[in-house]
């Protein structure tokens, strides 16, 4: 069985022997040494762990035998929705733009602010996309619903 410990393929130890304290914390002991371990990320249904043994931090990949497939055909890329427009998730007033025509966008992308019940709310792209026009400007009242932004 193949491993990869911080990107680097390693054949498992024979001989290693793991006790778990409770779901998180768990002792290694290997060739005569124990070591403390803490699980930090479990990350079970990609294959990827990130561990803590002994206060150093090791992202730890289990290889599977279709994983080179998978990478060739391209299926390990996330999908990206385009955006072609975005609107106004509630009413509000426009306090700023964080983007400009041409601007190119990504998930998470700030957009712009709007205030709205005297909160001010940071409204983000929720996929990729080029700024092709902003139909509001600084101030301006917006309904729910409102086209605010269109992308390429």
């Amino acid at each position: 069985m193949h491993w990869l410990f911080d990107n680097i393929e390693t054949q498992t130890a024979e001989g290693a022997n793991i006790t778990w304290i409770d779901a998180h914390f768990f002792t290694l002991e290997f060739e005569g040494i124990c070591y403390h371990g803490e699980v930090i990320s479990d990350q079970s249904e990609d294959h990827k762990l990130v561990l803590k043994i002994n206060h150093r931090i090791f992202h730890v990949q289990k290889k599977h035998a279709l994983d080179e497939l998978i990478h060739t055909l391209g299926l390990d890329k996330p999908q990206q929705r385009k955006i072609k427009e975005f609107n106004s998730p509630m009413p509000g007033r426009v306090l700023s733009l964080a983007v400009k025509v041409g601007d190119e966008v990504s998930i998470g992308s700030p957009l712009l602010s709007l205030e709205a019940m005297k909160m001010e709310n940071t409204l983000k792209a929720n996929g990729i996309g080029k700024v092709k026009h902003i139909f509001v400007s600084v101030d301006a009242i917006v309904d729910k619903g409102a086209k605010l932004i269109e992308f390429e």
